[in-house]
């Protein structure tokens, strides 16, 4: 049941959106999810501005409207178009007519896809109530909570989370947790399953997304299938990044990109409004999910405008400029109020640094193999993909997608290996992470293998047909497809699955930022906090989940930690002078803090980390009782502060306010 509903908000909005304005088939089932996140992400400011609350029904009505709206609009237009044009038929006579045979073989390769995607999640998170141990997963569940709890989902409406309270302008790109809000603890789902079905259901887009995009472009059933079945295979995407932040919003967005591809198709084969308008909702969508996404998708459009001006693409222009034109407009329109926002925090994105991790051929090396960041070149995926590249270029299928592959390799190339002001530029966006850039460069090898065993199956069907007329070469090539893929998963051992569950396990132990046991603690906190009581707690050792996991409210809200000025950060460094420092009482009774928990493991296992100063020898200071221990955290009570929340200011103030 928590799976069902959890696919459900990713697909169910954006299928009811996209039927309304004529999305069909594989095209409308990967377009889905995209389209969800548009939905929410136009929905948030607009919602949010007319102080209506961000719920399920609210969320829900505005779906409706938007699909009510969308299917007038297309109507009215398909009309006008049948009326002016009436030579412009629905079909295309050069649009691939796949067969039931067809459908069903790309369907295989989808299920193939998402299977391999599902066990190597599975198995490398445990269970999905495992908590992530990286550095941003609590931010994200914080952030669900709080948009779950205060009913908006306006990024300027959530600073406290980021210990900066009173910030309006805050900008953090939320549309993710947005949606995964409005089925929190729906069906019994609670915060770990919530987050981690969430990846699950942005695994199973990757396949289909793929599938949708090479079936639009033209490419063999066979091919089609096999660039599905392989999507999950590689480490760099999703997997590495699902261990390593984690940075959920961005593999959601990146996992949406070929999505977004194979409505690209309906600028160059306009059909009514569906093309511009899913377009310019996608962009909004991906905006919402993370701003860079929008950068990547435009360098893809702008590869594909150049394929059309030198011909590797037919288009009809007299039929496609209006739609063009309507593509542009509506990306712009419905993109920018999603985009602007997000200036508030540029400088934060482009000034982040990450040291060089390879040598420049070592980086080409790791781009050419289809391996980015690997310890071990991923060989049999790998060889298949780059002879599949050359095997593009020679059958001119996709060109654009190879141009993609060589300015996105070429570029995690530069970032990974060399540190000049011209590539920190380019990849400023991307925070300068060349982790970020690795995520980009699978999605051509996947399209690559999947012409590698059409290819390849092809031919042997050729040989066939010559010896033994009498077998069908159709039969042939799918024997020689199925063998290939045989072949590569076996010499993969299992389509890599042992390897890439071992990665994304590497942030899925019990601890040490969050173990059972403290999580025995924060649910003890649950239910002795009072309405309106704070937590004290030390920002290093993992209780910066207590919130998300119990809703529990701390005063350290990040691991990065309040400023020193602020009460938070004074009481980090001098709670345990409480009685000798006037003060600290003082800020304790304004934040309302009864309690305090201590953790033992820590988020980093840096030598140099160590407990906050303030937070050392509680079980020794006088004024501080515990209330509660096991073997990895204790909870303190705070002698005199019982009746804080009554005695003290009113809720909410002085949380970081300067001193």
């Amino acid at each position: 049941m928590n799976v069902v509903l959890v696919l459900l908000a990713f697909w169910l909005p954006g299928l009811v959106f996209g039927a309304a304005i004529r999305l069909r088939g594989w095209t409308l089932a990967a377009a889905a999810p995209l389209l969800t996140f548009g939905i929410v992400a136009l929905g948030v400011p607009v919602l949010g501005g007319l102080g209506i609350r961000w719920d399920l029904l609210d969320v829900a009505l505005w779906t409706v409207a938007l699909s009510v709206v969308g299917f007038a609009l297309s109507f009215a237009v398909s009309r006008f178009t049948a009326r002016r044009h009436p030579e412009w038929t629905e079909r295309d006579d050069d649009r691939p007519k796949r067969s039931v045979r067809d459908h069903v073989l790309i369907g295989l390769g989808v299920l193939a896809g998402m299977a391999v995607g599902a066990i190597t999640f599975l198995r490398g998170s445990h269970a999905i109530d495992r908590v992530q141990q990286g550095w941003d997963a609590p931010f994200h569940g914080n952030l669900v909570r709080w948009i779950a709890e205060h009913g908006d989902a306006r990024p300027s409406t959530v600073g406290t989370i980021a210990n900066v309270p009173n910030e309006t302008h805050y900008f953090y790109p939320d549309t993710y947790h947005a949606l995964l809000a409005l089925v929190l603890d729906k069906g019994g789902l609670t915060m770990m399953p919530t987050l981690n079905l969430a990846v699950l259901a942005v695994i199973l887009t990757v396949p289909l997304g793929v599938a949708a995009m090479c079936h639009t472009w033209r490419m063999p059933a066979i091919g089609v299938a096999a660039a599905a079945a392989v999507t999950t295979w590689f480490t760099s995407f999703p997997y590495d990044s699902l261990w390593r932040g984690p940075l959920w919003p961005y593999v959601a967005g990146v996992a949406l990109v070929p999505a977004m591809l194979a409505l690209a198709r309906l600028i160059l084969e306009p059909r009514g409004i569906a093309g511009p308008v899913a377009i310019g909702v996608g962009v909004a969508g991906l905006a919402g999910l993370h701003t860079s996404i929008v950068f990547v998708v435009i360098l893809y459009f702008l590869l594909i405008l150049l394929a059309v001006v030198f011909k590797f693409e037919k288009i009809d222009w007299r039929r496609s400029a209006a739609s063009l034109i309507a593509t542009v407009g509506m990306a712009v329109v419905l993109g920018l109020p999603v985009v602007l926002p997000s200036l508030y925090n540029v400088g934060g994105v482009t000034g982040a640094s990450w040291a060089s991790e390879a040598t420049v051929s070592g980086g080409i090396g790791e781009t050419i193999t289809f391996s980015p960041m690997a310890a071990f070149p991923q060989w049999w995926i790998g060889i298949p993909a780059i002879i599949g590249i050359f095997l593009m270029v020679k059958h001119r299928r996709m060109l654009w997608m190879v141009a993609a592959y060589v300015l996105l390799g070429g570029l995690f190339a530069a970032t990974v290996s060399l540190e000049t002001n011209l590539v920190h530029t380019l990849t400023g966006i991307f925070y300068n992470d060349h982790w970020r850039i690795a995520a980009l460069v699978p999605l051509a090898g996947a399209v690559a293998v999947g012409e590698f065993v059409n290819t390849g199956a092809e031919r042997f069907a050729g040989f066939v047909e010559r010896r033994k007329p009498t077998f069908k070469p159709a039969t042939a090539a799918l024997v020689a497809a199925v063998v290939i893929g045989l072949v590569m998963a076996g010499l993969s051992k299992g389509a890599y699955i042992g390897r890439n569950s071992s990665a994304l396990g590497r942030n899925y132990g019990d601890g040490p930022t969050v173990s059972k046991k403290e999580e025995e603690a924060y649910a003890w906190l649950a239910q002795h906090v009072a309405p309106g009581e704070r937590v004290m707690n030390d920002r290093k050792d993992g209780s910066v989940w207590m919130y998300a996991l119990a809703g529990v409210t701390p005063v350290e809200w990040t691991f990065y930690g309040a400023p020193f000025e602020s009460k938070p950060g004074f009481l980090t460094v001098y709670l345990n002078d409480i009685n000798k420092n006037t003060t600290v009482r003082k800020d304790l009774a304004e934040l309302k803090v009864r309690y305090v928990v201590v953790g033992r493991g820590m988020v980093t296992q840096d030598a140099s980390d160590r407990r906050a100063v303030g937070l050392e020898r509680l079980d020794s200071t006088p004024g501080f009782k515990r209330v509660f221990h096991n073997d990895d955290s204790s909870v303190y009570e705070i002698e005199g502060m019982r009746d804080v929340v009554t005695a003290g200011a009113a809720p909410g103030s002085g949380t970081a306010h300067g001193r």
